[in-house]
């Protein structure tokens, strides 16, 4: 069983499924969650869709973003950054996606083949040498071999298993608020960035060009607006961007009638270990690297394919299978965390100034792009493979 179906779910089931495994995922939502905010894929995240056969479908899903300017408060262009920099793997990827169209395509990819149960959530388990019982919120019974959450920064599956989530939170000190707005400011394909004291306000392009997506954060040492009240978010919202200018006051005047808000802290999620017995943990519940490493879908795509990889390599051992897994892990990982972590120092209005290290920068840039193999897994099972995996 895989508890969540956003993007690290869907992806771990796809691979699951093509290792042979008989697979069930469950979504407390009544369905997959549309819009959100742009995910990226890039280095080797791109390489795994194309494994899965989805390069295609993915790219036919992209925002179409050519890239973004930073700008004043006047609207005049600062910087700007091209989609096609760095071979698409720059600031701006060249595979950008809304977080619910890349779910969309995950989810289309599996669900012959998936068992999905939306409205559900794992109310209670308990695990032995050779399984784990599972009691769904609707009442249902369950066994499985294995139980993986890949249910978010918040995972419930997580404070069940490993403890409260105060434990492995690591609240950077910025907030990030998103959502869709009408296009009334003319969008076209460039995302606009504005920033001040450490505060920012941006829109990016939709599909959709009568719409555009609103981003907005600011610096709060620490964060005890509960993630579920909506109405409080956005008082919260509100009351920290006041002041700022540009076109900040126009993108807030439409909180009350956007249908897909969200607002949380910027955080990671940091853990010694993955796994307890035969449960395992993948994508933000297990390692977040917040929205700004800008490497949090690489994670959970990577992390999918390597667990369902390593699991069936150990013959469905998950002593072996998960040790596997977090051991070529981990040190990804951390390269993108470590860059989630400078880019929220970089907004700090006292470092604004201060040059960047380069050299010490780029090879970490590097690596969380590009610092893990993908073995080819030669021998374990594949079936239904669209693509055949590269050399190890």
């Amino acid at each position: 069983m895989v508890a969540g179906a956003s993007i690290a779910g869907p992806a771990l089931a796809h691979w699951l499924q093509r290792r042979g495994a008989e697979v069930t995922v469950v979504e407390r939502a009544p369905g997959l969650r549309p819009g959100g905010q742009a995910v990226d894929a890039r280095g080797v995240a791109k390489e795994v869709i194309k494994r899965m056969g989805l390069d295609a479908a993915v790219r036919a899903a992209r925002t179409e973003t050519a890239g973004a300017h930073t700008v004043d408060v006047d609207g005049n262009v600062l910087e700007t950054f091209r989609a096609d920099d760095h071979g698409g793997d720059g600031y701006i990827a060249d595979i950008e996606i809304l977080r619910g169209d890349l779910s969309q395509v995950l989810h289309d990819d599996t669900r012959d083949g998936v068992e999905y149960l939306f409205g559900d959530r794992i109310a209670e388990l308990t695990q032995d040498a050779d399984g784990v019982d599972v009691t769904l919120a609707s009442g249902a019974r369950r066994r499985f071999d294995l139980v993986i959450g890949a249910d978010g920064l918040h995972s419930a599956l997580r404070g069940m298993v490993f403890g409260p989530r105060e434990r492995f939170l690591r609240h950077l000190g910025l907030v990030l608020a998103f959502y869709s707005v009408p296009n009334e400011f003319g969008i076209d394909r460039w995302m606009l960035d504005y920033q001040d004291q450490g505060r920012s306000a941006g829109l990016r392009p939709l599909k959709d060009p009568t719409r555009a997506m609103a981003m907005l954060s600011f610096p709060a040492a620490g964060f005890d607006v509960d993630y579920r009240d909506i109405e409080a978010q956005k008082n919260l919202l509100r009351e920290r961007m006041a002041g700022l200018g540009w076109w900040t006051p126009r993108i807030l005047a439409h909180l009350d009638d956007t249908p897909d808000f969200y607002l949380d802290q910027v955080a990671q999620v940091v853990m010694d270990r993955w796994s307890a017995g035969r449960v395992g943990l993948i994508g933000d519940a297990a390692f977040s690297s917040s929205p700004m490493s800008g490497g949090g879908t690489g994670l959970a795509l990577v992390g999918a394919y390597l667990l369902a990889g390593e699991l069936a390599a150990a013959g469905w051992d998950p002593e072996a299978g998960f040790a596997g897994y977090e051991t070529l892990m981990r040190p990804f990982v951390e390269a993108n965390q470590e860059i989630g972590r400078l880019h929220v120092q970089s907004r700090d209005a006292a470092a604004a100034d201060a040059e960047p290290d380069m050299a010490a920068l780029m090879p970490l840039i590097e690596r969380a792009i590009n610092g893990v193999e993908l073995p080819g897994y030669a021998g374990v099972p594949d079936f239904g493979a669209s693509v055949s995996p590269a050399a190890p």
